[in-house]
């Protein structure tokens, strides 16, 4: 087991291993993205039963909860590379890293929309100084400091680690996000799907986790496609990427 770990770890280390299988991945995933987000938002957004409370405005659900799961958990993925990056120098970790940036940046301002979309209707106001929505907004400038450092340092490598310790430190955020409901009395409601229980209508839940299960598809692809273009502009130099090159011109 431990040395099937290691030769994945090696192999995913490498650029052209990494752009090899993922470029055969991306097929999968996007025929899942679709499959799975399309019908959910239809059936979610149009057609699923009004909450008893709230009416139609909780049908927002479908996009903001999965926006906001895909914020922390891209975050989380920048603060796990940081540490692979600044520990062991992996050069995919950082281009990971780098891709992750824009696109967890995107779903977080997605998150704080949406939140403000269903709040009106909910709180009568668009925004709070809320604990969860402040923190969820400072992860959002936390994805911009990101993508400002990436852009203001021009050598890859000394980006990196900037970056890494920007995530890494940045990630003491996330569990203010997760657990702000239950620390500090706030207008946000707590969660109501946990590892035991749900609070949700069965129909409602499954189209909601339909729904984001289409999302991290989604998510993966987008990652993935920076990725790789990450990969050819860091590795433009290379030969395997060359004969890339030659291969397309020819066969154009």
């Amino acid at each position: 087991m431990l040395q099937t770990l290691k030769r994945l770890y090696h192999q995913f280390g490498s650029p052209r291993y990494f752009y090899d299988i993922t470029g055969r991945m991306l097929p999968w995933l996007v025929a899942a993205a679709l499959l799975l987000l399309v019908p959910a938002l239809i059936y979610g957004l149009g057609f699923a039963p009004p909450e008893k409370y709230q009416g139609n405005s909780y049908r927002v659900i479908y996009i903001h909860v999965p926006a906001a799961s895909i914020a922390m958990s891209g975050y989380f993925m920048m603060a796990v590379a940081g540490v692979i990056v600044l520990v062991w120098r992996m050069k995919m970790a950082e281009m990971v890293a780098r891709a992750i940036a824009p696109i967890g940046a995107s779903f977080t301002f997605i998150c704080l929309v949406t939140g403000a979309i269903w709040g009106k209707p909910t709180w009568g106001t668009w925004w709070v100084w809320d604990a969860r929505l402040t923190s969820m907004l400072i992860l959002l400038f936390l994805y911009l400091g990101i993508m400002a450092l990436n852009a203001a340092i021009e050598q890859p490598q000394a980006a990196a680690r900037a970056t890494a310790v920007l995530s890494i430190v940045g990630a003491v955020n996330l569990p203010i996000i997760k657990y702000s409901v239950e620390w500090w009395n706030t207008l946000h409601q707590p969660a109501s799907i946990t590892m035991t229980s749900s609070a949700i209508d069965p129909e409602m839940l499954i189209t909601l986790l339909t729904s984001m299960a289409g999302f991290y598809c989604l998510f993966a692809v987008l990652v993935i496609m920076a990725t790789r273009c990450e990969i050819l502009r860091r590795e433009q130099r290379s030969r395997w990427v060359r004969s890339l090159v030659t291969e397309a011109v020819d066969g154009v």
